[in-house]
Protein backbone atom coordinates (compact mmCIF):
# COMPACT_ATOMS: atom_id res chain seq x y z
CA UNK A 1 0.00 0.00 0.00
CA UNK A 2 1.33 3.22 -0.72
CA UNK A 3 -0.41 6.70 -0.51
CA UNK A 4 -0.28 9.33 -2.75
CA UNK A 5 -1.57 13.17 -2.48
CA UNK A 6 -2.32 15.84 0.06
CA UNK A 7 -6.08 16.66 0.58
CA UNK A 8 -7.74 18.91 2.86
CA UNK A 9 -10.49 18.36 5.43
CA UNK A 10 -12.71 19.71 8.28
CA UNK A 11 -12.98 18.57 12.23
CA UNK A 12 -16.86 18.66 13.08
CA UNK A 13 -17.99 19.65 16.42
CA UNK A 14 -17.99 16.36 17.52
CA UNK A 15 -14.58 15.77 16.45
CA UNK A 16 -15.11 13.47 13.40
CA UNK A 17 -13.55 14.49 10.07
CA UNK A 18 -14.45 12.90 6.72
CA UNK A 19 -11.35 10.97 4.73
CA UNK A 20 -10.99 12.18 1.55
CA UNK A 21 -11.95 10.14 -1.51
CA UNK A 22 -8.58 10.38 -2.81
CA UNK A 23 -7.16 8.51 -0.21
CA UNK A 24 -10.36 6.36 0.63
CA UNK A 25 -10.05 5.16 -3.53
CA UNK A 26 -6.59 4.26 -2.61
CA UNK A 27 -7.45 1.80 0.16
CA UNK A 28 -7.83 -1.80 -0.50
CA UNK A 29 -11.29 -2.89 -0.67
CA UNK A 30 -13.44 -3.47 3.00
CA UNK A 31 -10.59 -1.62 4.69
CA UNK A 32 -12.07 0.28 7.26
CA UNK A 33 -10.06 0.06 10.26
CA UNK A 34 -7.23 2.42 11.56
CA UNK A 35 -5.32 3.31 14.43
CA UNK A 36 -4.23 7.17 15.22
CA UNK A 37 -1.26 7.80 17.15
CA UNK A 38 1.14 11.08 18.07
CA UNK A 39 3.13 11.99 14.94
CA UNK A 40 6.97 12.41 15.40
CA UNK A 41 6.65 16.26 15.04
CA UNK A 42 2.83 18.32 15.77
CA UNK A 43 0.56 15.56 13.82
CA UNK A 44 -1.07 12.62 13.87
CA UNK A 45 0.11 9.41 12.06
CA UNK A 46 -3.35 7.10 10.44
CA UNK A 47 -2.14 3.94 10.05
CA UNK A 48 -4.61 1.41 8.46
CA UNK A 49 -4.98 -1.60 9.87
CA UNK A 50 -2.85 -4.22 7.87
CA UNK A 51 -0.02 -1.48 8.16
CA UNK A 52 -0.19 -1.02 12.35
CA UNK A 53 -0.38 -4.51 13.10
CA UNK A 54 3.48 -5.90 11.54
CA UNK A 55 4.54 -2.53 12.80
CA UNK A 56 2.89 -3.41 16.28
CA UNK A 57 4.23 -6.82 16.39
CA UNK A 58 7.65 -5.50 15.79
CA UNK A 59 7.58 -2.60 18.59
CA UNK A 60 6.07 -5.52 20.88
CA UNK A 61 8.87 -8.03 20.26
CA UNK A 62 11.88 -5.03 21.56
CA UNK A 63 13.76 -5.93 24.26
CA UNK A 64 11.69 -4.71 27.20
CA UNK A 65 14.79 -4.76 29.69
CA UNK A 66 15.99 -1.95 27.44
CA UNK A 67 15.20 1.27 28.78
CA UNK A 68 15.19 3.45 25.96
CA UNK A 69 12.63 0.59 23.94
CA UNK A 70 10.04 1.29 27.60
CA UNK A 71 10.30 5.25 26.81
CA UNK A 72 9.76 4.46 23.00
CA UNK A 73 6.98 2.15 23.57
CA UNK A 74 5.34 4.64 26.01
CA UNK A 75 5.73 7.74 23.40
CA UNK A 76 4.86 5.81 19.97
CA UNK A 77 2.02 3.27 21.79
CA UNK A 78 0.69 5.63 24.33
CA UNK A 79 -2.63 6.92 23.08
CA UNK A 80 -2.66 5.02 19.96
CA UNK A 81 -6.57 4.57 19.02
CA UNK A 82 -8.32 2.49 16.82
CA UNK A 83 -11.34 4.17 14.81
CA UNK A 84 -13.31 3.07 12.22
CA UNK A 85 -15.12 5.14 9.23
CA UNK A 86 -18.77 5.34 10.35
CA UNK A 87 -21.50 5.14 7.36
CA UNK A 88 -20.26 8.28 6.28
CA UNK A 89 -17.20 7.78 5.51
CA UNK A 90 -15.34 9.80 8.39
CA UNK A 91 -13.02 9.19 11.18
CA UNK A 92 -13.33 10.14 15.01
CA UNK A 93 -10.46 12.46 15.98
CA UNK A 94 -9.68 11.24 20.03
CA UNK A 95 -9.79 14.30 22.08
CA UNK A 96 -5.70 13.82 23.72
CA UNK A 97 -4.29 13.25 20.53
CA UNK A 98 -6.20 16.22 18.37
CA UNK A 99 -4.60 18.31 21.43
CA UNK A 100 -1.03 16.97 20.92
CA UNK A 101 -1.39 18.06 17.45
CA UNK A 102 -2.78 20.93 17.74
CA UNK A 103 -5.76 20.32 15.51
CA UNK A 104 -8.99 22.64 15.38
CA UNK A 105 -10.67 23.09 12.21
CA UNK A 106 -8.68 22.82 9.21
CA UNK A 107 -6.61 19.76 8.45
CA UNK A 108 -4.25 18.55 5.58
CA UNK A 109 -4.07 14.63 5.66
CA UNK A 110 -0.55 13.89 3.82
CA UNK A 111 0.34 11.14 2.00
CA UNK A 112 3.83 9.01 4.01
CA UNK A 113 4.33 5.70 1.98
CA UNK A 114 2.12 3.32 3.66
CA UNK A 115 0.43 5.64 6.50
CA UNK A 116 -1.08 9.11 6.27
CA UNK A 117 0.01 12.22 8.62
CA UNK A 118 -3.27 14.87 9.80
CA UNK A 119 -1.89 18.10 10.55
CA UNK A 120 -3.18 21.38 11.34
CA UNK A 121 -3.59 23.20 8.25
CA UNK A 122 -2.17 26.36 9.09
CA UNK A 123 1.21 24.89 11.11
CA UNK A 124 1.38 22.26 7.80
CA UNK A 125 1.74 25.83 5.61
CA UNK A 126 3.79 27.10 8.04
CA UNK A 127 6.50 24.21 7.54
CA UNK A 128 6.57 24.42 4.26
CA UNK A 129 7.31 28.44 4.61
CA UNK A 130 9.84 28.52 6.40
CA UNK A 131 11.81 25.34 4.11
CA UNK A 132 13.19 26.94 1.11
CA UNK A 133 13.85 25.03 -2.04
CA UNK A 134 17.99 25.24 -1.36
CA UNK A 135 17.15 23.63 2.21
CA UNK A 136 15.10 20.95 0.33
CA UNK A 137 18.18 20.46 -2.05
CA UNK A 138 20.38 19.84 0.55
CA UNK A 139 18.36 18.18 2.54
CA UNK A 140 17.34 15.99 -0.57
CA UNK A 141 21.02 15.27 -1.22
CA UNK A 142 21.61 13.87 2.51
CA UNK A 143 18.98 11.82 2.26
CA UNK A 144 19.08 10.66 -1.39
CA UNK A 145 22.43 11.11 -2.40
CA UNK A 146 23.76 7.93 -1.91
CA UNK A 147 21.20 5.82 -3.53
CA UNK A 148 20.71 5.31 -7.11
CA UNK A 149 17.35 6.58 -7.95
CA UNK A 150 14.98 5.21 -11.33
Amino acid sequence: MHFLGEYESTVDSKGRFLLPAGFKKQLPDGETRFVISRGFEECLTLYPMQVWQPLHARISNLNQFDPKVRQFQRQFLGGATEVELDSAGRLLLPASLKGHAKLEKDITLVAQGDKLEIWDTANYKKLFDSFDANAFSVLANEVMGQQQIG
